[in-house]
Order: structure tokens, then sequence, then C-alpha cells
């Protein structure tokens, strides 16, 4: 049963708790108002000058060549399709490489950005200015620079604050270099505008730190690229600019093969025509010296097989002379890092592959190079040792296909020895013309098959497409992202809310006392006998006859739960003390005894707070022979009781003179004989005393009272003395302790004072303010924060 009683006190406490915080915030409410306001008013000032920031997107779609088919043994469409696999990545790398967008700089003549200079902010008039600046020439093209301009007419300038007019296309010089000033449009009298500076790379690396480029969705080949500018337009076309300068870049990279394997058939055929050339002239010289018209044809069986026989030696020794070539040309140091030549066929699908594969080896890794990839990059060096090692096993096959053209030749040349053994009968001028003839064959077939590889790589250039195609091209954006409206102001409501919460949690954390009936019950199990409210009556006697006021009707709640505190003792003594002096023990002392002789009880208040007595005084009475007198035998007690002006069955015991001893004078064994006179005299008995927590008086005292009453005064009492009064109970140390929570306000953030008719436990209403002044709006307003309207901080009267 005991448990449950606990646990239904702790839920009535969190109860009570959440009311407080209700209370405590609405009744700052004033100052959410005017918090939230400010902050509306300053998102508002922020929307109106803020810079607005636009985005525009653009789509690229990255396609894949090796998924392109395949016409088998087709030779153009082997001749036009390159092998290789596109890494979505390695392009993204690629797409916002500072390179690449150097490339979009210098294509927009971004080095040159245009700004409007109004009162408070300056607008980005990209292609909206009206004039454009041309450099003649800059003293340190690598310095960023600003140009402010002042327009003074429609047509004419300042420059820099200077005082020379300058009108457009006339030629200026200042500490930045040569310039003039091209006319766009119509420039407006009084207009100014500044013009900033800066090199390609500077501008490049701006723009590129300020780009997203991603893939759309995971696994896709499409790359959607953001940009976000404080001006749409600039926006949209560097996207543009950008998707259109990496499909030229992937075109010129796919052409590099090409364009090489094309020089080295140009430089090839160029010999070759010379050799032809020269074979010709020795053989009209041989038949002009010989006078031969035409040759009979004689032993055509042997020159057929001789000729056949050249004609493999011839082929074999042009495989030969493109093998040693391409030998040749891996073994060059110069060429590490250049693709092979790929238009020459040995025909010898092993080896093409390899060359294949070592020149996707060759593409990749200039791509991460291009893409900003370092050189001592882990993947650099990982390509470089597959380009090592596809370029060793192609001089291995290299040197295997010459030994294996060496044995052809060889073979071919045994069998043309045969034939020529038959030959040497026919007429030596025949045998010299047919060997003419024979090395003029052999040099027309290489001069033909280099021609058949030269109109190859053309038609391959000519035919490259890129491997990125255009899906949506950025568009200027009217509506800008940033600053989001709605956001803001939401953000504004938000931070004008916290902000009062945060300053009242704050003040309530530094708050060390005691301000509501919870800060005393979540501390102590002593039991609150009630709570007297703030008295704004000029009179030290509140609870008289007649009297209907709030705190009057407080006094009568606390007599009636006395009446279950003391549990029906006749003749009662209570004795009321505090922790420290201040805390109202006179003010609800003469009042309690005031409430009980108004119930027809002869009551008597004891003035022992003989080291601070201001009983008499807070009556308004004047001092007499009190207490002290008695003790010293000087009076007779009967003589020292006063009667209270205009308040029946209501006296008082002096004090009288402040004794030098008080501790000791409360030791006295008259003191008992005191209390016995009083309880024999009078119907209930209340001892003023001094503060417990300062004097040992009230602890002496104690055992004379049938209950003690524990004064508490609101923003007063610390919460640490509450400890005190915790300590007292738990230890018996005051007999039948109870709180009495004094001077309670209605203050902002602590709810209601009082229990109220019918308004519920320890929370009320206005009824309450019954006894305090009609407030004014203003004071409504300010009352939150304990300030009049002027400004002031309130001085309440108040008898305590």
């Amino acid at each position: 049963m005991e448990e449950i009683v606990v646990q239904d006190t702790k839920s009535e406490l969190n109860k009570l708790n959440a009311k407080d915080l209700f209370f405590k915030y609405v009744s700052f409410l004033p100052l959410f108002i005017i918090s939230v306001a400010l902050a509306l008013f300053v998102a508002y000032i922020y929307l109106r000058y803020a810079t607005p920031v636009y985005q525009s997107t653009g789509a690229l779609i990255i396609e894949d060549d090796s998924k392109k088919p395949s016409s088998g043994n087709d030779k153009f469409d082997q001749v036009l399709t390159q092998s290789g696999t596109k890494n979505i990545q390695n392009e993204i790398e690629v797409l916002k490489s500072k390179p690449l967008m150097q490339r979009v700089v210098s294509g927009l003549n971004l080095n040159y950005s245009y700004y409007a200079k109004g009162k408070i902010k300056e607008m980005n008039v990209y292609k909206s200015a009206p004039f454009t600046v041309e450099a003649f020439q800059l003293k340190d093209s690598s310095l960023p620079f600003n140009l402010i301009i002042n327009f003074i007419s429609a047509n004419t300038f300042h420059v820099d604050g200077g005082s020379t007019p300058i009108t457009f296309g006339q030629v200026f010089k200042n500490a930045y270099g040569v310039f003039c000033l091209n006319k766009q449009g119509d420039a407006s009298a009084g207009a100014q505008y500044r013009v900033s500076y800066s090199n390609t790379y500077q501008v490049a690396s701006e723009l590129v730190n300020s780009i997203i480029v991603a893939p759309k969705t995971q696994g896709t080949n499409t790359i959607l690229l953001t940009l976000e500018s404080t001006n749409t337009q600039l926006a949209a076309d560097v996207i543009n600019q950008l998707m259109n300068e990496y499909a030229d870049y992937t075109l010129e990279q796919k052409n590099i093969t090409n364009k090489q394997s094309k020089a080295f058939i140009d430089g090839r055929l160029r010999v070759v025509s010379h050799e032809i050339d020269s074979i010709n002239t020795v053989r009209l010289n041989y038949m002009r010296e010989h006078n031969i018209v035409d040759a009979e044809a004689q032993g055509a069986n042997y020159f057929n097989k001789l000729t056949a026989a050249d004609q493999v030696t011839n082929e074999q020794r042009v495989r030969l002379d493109i093998a040693q070539s391409i030998s040749g040309y891996l073994s060059d140091k110069q060429n590490s890092y250049t693709p092979v030549p790929s238009a020459l066929s040995l025909a010898d699908a092993t080896l093409a592959n390899m060359i294949a594969a070592y020149n996707v080896a060759q593409m990749e890794r200039k791509a991460l190079l291009d893409g900003g990839t370092p050189r001592g990059n882990v993947l650099i060096r990982q390509k470089e040792d597959q380009i090592e090692k596809l370029r060793q096993n192609i001089l291995e096959s290299l040197r295997n296909v010459k030994n294996s053209i060496v044995t052809t030749i060889q073979h071919a040349e045994s069998e043309g020895s045969i034939v020529q053994s038959k030959i040497r009968a026919l007429p030596a001028q025949m045998q010299v013309l047919e060997n003419i003839k024979r090395q003029q064959a052999s040099k027309l077939a290489l001069y033909n098959f280099l021609m058949e590889k030269r109109e190859e790589s053309e038609l391959a250039i000519a035919a490259n497409i890129s491997n990125s195609k255009i899906l949506d091209l950025a568009i200027a954006n009217a509506i800008p992202i940033k600053p989001n409206r709605r956001t803001v102001q939401l953000l504004a409501i938000v931070i004008g809310l916290l902000l009062p919460a945060l300053f009242i949690f704050i003040l309530e954390m530094l708050n060390d006392k005691v301000t509501t009936r919870y800060d005393i019950e979540r501390i102590t199990q002593a039991t609150i006998l009630g709570e007297i409210g703030h008295s704004y009556s000029d009179s030290p006697l509140v609870a008289i006859n007649g009297n209907r006021s709030v705190v009057a009707e407080q006094f009568r709640i606390i007599r009636s739960n006395l009446e279950y505190v003391l549990n029906h003792i006749n003749k009662p003594v209570i004795l009321v003390t505090s922790s420290f002096s201040g805390e109202g023990k006179s003010f609800v002392s003469t009042n309690l005894g005031s409430v009980m002789a108004l119930a027809g009880k002869k009551t008597i208040i004891l003035e022992f707070d003989i080291r601070k007595p201001k009983l008499l005084s807070h009556l308004g009475m004047p001092k007499k022979p009190g207490v002290i007198n008695y003790l010293l035998g000087k009076a007779e007690l009967k003589d020292l009781v006063i009667p209270v002006p205009d308040t029946d069955n209501l006296f008082v015991l002096p004090c009288g003179p402040v004794p030098p001893n008080p501790s000791e004078m409360l030791l006295d064994e008259k003191i008992t004989d005191l209390f016995s006179y009083l309880k024999q005299n009078f119907d209930t008995v209340i001892i003023d005393t001094a503060p417990v927590g300062m004097v040992s008086d009230a602890m002496t005292l104690s055992k004379f009272a049938d209950a003690s009453l524990y004064i508490v005064r609101q923003g007063r009492t610390f919460k640490r003395q509450i400890g005190l009064i915790d300590e007292y109970y738990q230890s018996g140390k005051l007999p039948r302790i109870s709180i009495v929570l004094n001077d309670v306000k209605l203050r902002a953030g602590y709810g209601y004072y009082g229990y109220g008719y019918g308004y519920g436990y320890g929370y009320g209403s206005s009824y309450f303010q019954e006894d305090a002044p009609a407030p004014t709006l203003m004071q409504e307003w300010f009352g939150w924060m304990g300030f009049s309207k002027n400004g002031k901080k309130k001085r309440k009267k108040t008898t305590i």
C-alpha cells in the first residue's frame, strides 16, 4: 500500500511539472511573439537582399564501343570500329578535369565577369552588360584584378575613379594593361559596374569545384551535369559548352591512333614512290640503250614461276618490313606511351589483338592523366605495368613472326634460284629486262598495299564519331534554388521560437531560488500547508473581520489545514520559523494569529526573535517590556501581554530589550513556566522565532511546540535551503513540520498561486488578482519580464 501511495505521489508531481512547463512558456507569450516577429523581419531583409542562386542541369549519354555489333570479317567494319570499354567513373573524372574546363572558359570567354553594382548588393550581368572588355595587353595575365566602370552618360564613363571621361571604343591604359570597352547595349547615366578578371586556370578551378557530375542512376551510362551560379544563363552555357567540349575531346582521342598510322604510311609511300621512279628510269634507259621495243615471250613458263616466287618473296618482305617497323617503333623509348599504328596488318590475329589491347591501355592511361590523376597514382602505375607487359609480349610475337617470314622468303628464293638457272640460257638482254620488271612489280605491289592502308586510315578518321551524345541541354532556369523563401521563413519561425525557449531554459537553470511548489515537493516530502499570495494591502493585518481578499482566504485555508496537522490538539503551540531573515515570519505569524482569533480562539503571538525583534514594529505598536524582562525577574507575565488594537481575541507578548546572550536566555527554567502560563490562559500560542537556518533559538523552543510552520518565500529562499527542511522533517528535530509558501506572485513562467475555489490544486485563475490594481494593456505586455511600461523595474508595495 505504501508503494502505491509513493507511485501516485510521483505521478502527481510529474503532472504538476508538466503544468509548470506549460504555464512557464505560455506566460512568456509576448517574448515569443516579439522574437518570431524579429526573426521574420530578419528573414525578410535576408530574402530581400540575398543574391539568388540558380541551378542548371544537362544530361549526357556515354556510349560503349565494345557493345556495338560487329559484322564478322567485314574489313571496313574492322577499320571503322575501335575496341575498348568505357569506364563511367573515368569519364566523370575527365568531365571534371581542369584541362577540359579550361577549354570551356576559353570558348565562352569567362576570364572576365561582369557585375552591376547596387546600393546594397551587386548582380552578375553575364551577357546582359551594356559593354564588353577587350584587352590589348595585360601587364601580368596570371594576376586577378577589378575594373570599376562609372557611367557619366550613355556613351561616356570613368574607369577606377579616374577623372578623364572615356568613350566606347577608346583605348585606355591603367596599372593592369591596355583595354577598351565595346558597346553591347544601352547604359544609363550613374550606373556602376565591376569587371573582374581571373586567369583561365583560376576560373576553371572555381567551376570544377562548383560543378557536380554524377551518374543518373547506378549502372547507367547517363551522366547528369549540375552547376549552381548567381546567373542562370551562365550556368546553362557552361554545362552545354562542357558537353560539347567533351564530345570534341573524345573524338580527338579516338583519332590519335588513325592519324599516327596515316603519318607513318605517308612517309613510307614517299620512299616507295621514289624507288619505283628510280626503277622505271633504269628500265627506260636500258631499253633505249639496247633498242628494245617488245621482248619476246621466251621462257614464259619459267618467268611465270619466277614471278610467282618473286611475288611470294615481295609479300613476305613487305610483312618483314612492317614487322621491323613496328618492332623499331616499340623499341624506341620516345614511343613508350603512344599507341602503335594499327592500320598496318601482318595477318596475324594474335598479334593484332595484342596491338589493339596495347593501344587501348595507352588510351586509358592518357584518359586518367587528362582527368587529373597524378603520375605517381597507383592506377597510373598499374596501367604502365600493363603497357610494358603488352609491349614485351608484342616484341616477342614480332620476333616469332619475323623468323617465320625469313623462313618463307628463304624457301621462295630457293625456288627462284632454280628457275633462274633455267632462264640463264635466255639472251642476257632479256634477263636484265625481266629482272627490272620483277623489281618494278615488287615495288608496285608494296605501293598499292600502302595506298590501300592510307585510304583505310582516311576512312576511319572521317567515319569516327564521339562516344557521347547530349540527351538534355541545360536551360536557363528562372526560379532560384537559393534562398528558398518558404524554408527561410520556416527557419526564422523555428529560430524565433527556439531562442526564447533557450532563454527561458537558461534562466531556469541559473535560477537557484524557489519559484514553484514543485521546487519544494521534488526535494522534500514535508507537507506544504498552503500558499500565501503577494499582498498589495497597506495594512500588516490582512486576515481581519470582513476582509474577503485572496490573501485573507489563503490564511483561512491554512487555518483549516492546521486542524489536520494538529489532530485536535487542545490549546496548540505553533512554532513559526524560516531559513533566514526576510522570508515573512512576522507577516505569517500575525495574520495566522488573526485568523485564529477570528475563529473565536484566544490567541497570543510571542515575539521570540529576541535577536532582531520586529513584531511590534510590524503591527505599528510601540516597544514595551516583554519576555526578557520576565526572564530577568523584572516583570510579571500578566503585565506583559498586550492586546492588538482593533482585533478581538488577539494578543502579543513582546520581546522587550535585546539581551547580550540570547541563546543562554532561552535555556532559563522560567521558559517552561512561561509556556505553562500561556497554555492555561490562551487557546492558541504562536511563537515568532528566529530563523532556524541561522541560529539555534527555534531548536531550543521546539520542545514546547506542537507543530512547526517553516516559511519559504518565493524568489528569495534558496533551493538548497529546502534540503535543510527535509533534514528536519526526516530527523524530527522540529515537531510536525509543515511548509508555507509565502509571497507567491503571478510571475511569468511560474503559473498561478493559491488553491482557489474550484481552480485546482496549487493553481488558480485571475480571480486571485483582485487585490492588485487592474493593469493597463502596456503593463500586461511588459509585465511578463517584471518591468513597467516606462522600462523601470516594478517596485510593488507590500507588507511581509
